[in-house]
């Protein structure tokens, strides 16, 4: 199967990066197509960031979708544009945010989210309430780190955001972690071992439902919300997104 994976921002770095998470989880019959944003923020950090990511990311999903792909992967913790990119695409599109509320829900009576900037919480904890696993989540900590600091290696990022998880486990009794940023997909591991806790990663967990999605061979529903957008003319820098196609990146 072939998985698209899609990076709504347009730093290449962190996209290598998500990719070999998600490959490295990723069945044998199961290919990783990663892709970039060709257009937007360097990373997304808050509302604006966010709104100003989907043109680009929507027209990755298109691209992928024409392209025959089985499920999409999107690889921003707040789960930006999966709405509309489901209304886009017939194949399964998953976000990695949901994608890790639920695996660490299934393993943990509680879980903490551990993000990076403070300005991340609300649209973290917006995303838990829509999901209905508000009450799973005893915290959203936020680490301080911006997101291109996670692509520094000079950068104590890491040490920042391991403390911010002793926290969660001591003061908020967190059983399981969410790392709330994909740019954290490689540190998933090392930290599970320091703390003695579950660390989930939702790339790997978005790739783990994508494949099993794409096994039981279910589509994203075409009625009611998600229905393709209806045929009208837009205008300004947007008209070339009008439905019902978008354009393909060069």
């Amino acid at each position: 199967m072939r998985i698209h994976l899609v990076n709504p921002n347009t730093t290449r770095s962190m996209t290598d990066k998500i990719a070999a998470a998600a490959r490295a989880v990723a069945g044998a019959q199961t290919e990783i197509r990663a892709a970039t944003s060709a257009m937007g923020p360097a990373s997304i950090e808050g509302y604006y960031d966010d709104a100003l990511a989907l043109p680009g990311l929507l027209a990755a999903v298109a691209q992928a979708e024409a392209e025959g792909a089985d499920a999409h992967i999107v690889a921003c913790f707040d789960d930006t544009g999966v709405d509309a990119a489901r209304a886009l695409a017939r194949a399964p599109v998953i976000g990695i945010g949901e994608a890790g509320f639920h695996l660490a829900s299934l393993i943990a009576h509680r879980f903490a989210v551990v993000t990076t900037l403070s300005r991340s919480i609300a649209v973290i904890e917006g995303n838990l309430q829509r999901y209905g696993l508000d009450r799973r989540c005893c915290a959203v900590r936020a680490s301080d780190v911006a997101v291109l600091e996670l692509e520094d290696p000079r950068s104590d990022a890491r040490a920042r955001i391991s403390a911010e998880i002793g926290r969660a486990v001591r003061e908020d009794r967190a059983e399981a972690i969410v790392l709330g940023c994909a740019g954290m997909a490689d540190l998933a591991r090392a930290l599970a071992l320091e703390h003695g806790v579950p660390v989930v990663d939702g790339v790997a967990g978005a790739v783990t439902l994508a494949e099993g999605l794409v096994r039981v061979g279910l589509a994203t529903s075409k009625a009611g919300a998600y229905a393709p957008p209806r045929p009208k003319g837009y205008v300004g820098r947007l008209a070339d997104f009008a439905p019902p196609g978008l354009p393909k990146p060069d």
